[in-house]
């Protein structure tokens, strides 16, 4: 029994989707957790978390899916054919920026938050960096962003649109999606203003 290379391309792309998909959901799981607890070792734990998803799940489902679908596009795509088709083209696309960005803003953000967390359990505080850093907005849409993105990327491949509408319409949609969880769970969830150690 022979191999067919393009099932084993197409399995091991699948399976980097499901390794990002389950990672973003944990860090989307873990940062929520973290928006509705006061006491800081509980924090600093969820802060762990998400750097625990992302390293163990996210960057080698995004790594997988980046080698497998340059490869795929590259030998089933006559390299830059791909570009004649929309659905692809987005996806490459929409991937490029998701990967960008989520190892630039989003993940810096994260690490920020882990060393901030860890160092204000040492000393029992809650530092104002670590208030002002939580409650900045961009990384937070952009951390909301990472799901809604990754749907739409999944739905491109599924449905395969020969015309951009679906992108566009898909894109705006991710965006108000991201914007709306911002604007409401950060209302939802505020941060505290004072630990329970310091009241």
């Amino acid at each position: 029994m022979t191999l067919d290379p393009f099932l084993l391309l197409r399995y091991a792309h699948i399976l980097g989707a499901i390794l990002m998909g389950a990672g973003l959901l944990g860090v989307w799981l873990a940062d929520l957790r973290s928006r509705q607890v006061q006491d800081l070792s509980l924090y600093a734990e969820c802060a762990r978390f998400v750097a625990l998803f992302y390293d163990g799940l996210v960057v080698p489902g995004a790594l997988l899916l980046l080698a497998s679908g340059g490869i795929l596009i590259a030998l089933y795509y006559d390299g830059l054919g791909f570009l004649d088709h929309p659905w692809l083209v987005g996806m490459v696309g929409l991937f490029l920026f998701e990967f960008i960005e989520g190892n630039t803003l989003t993940r810096l953000h994260f690490i920020r938050l882990k060393r901030l967390s860890v160092l204000s359990e040492k000393e029992k505080c809650l530092s104002n960096e670590l208030r002002e850093t939580r409650q900045k907005l961009l990384p937070t849409l952009a951390h909301f962003l990472d799901l809604p993105m990754l749907s739409l990327i999944i739905a491109l491949a599924v449905i395969r649109p020969e015309s951009w509408d679906m992108f566009f319409a898909g894109t705006i949609t991710a965006f108000a999606i991201a914007s709306g969880m911002t604007f409401w769970i950060t209302r939802l969830f505020p941060w505290a203003e004072r630990t329970p150690d310091e009241r």
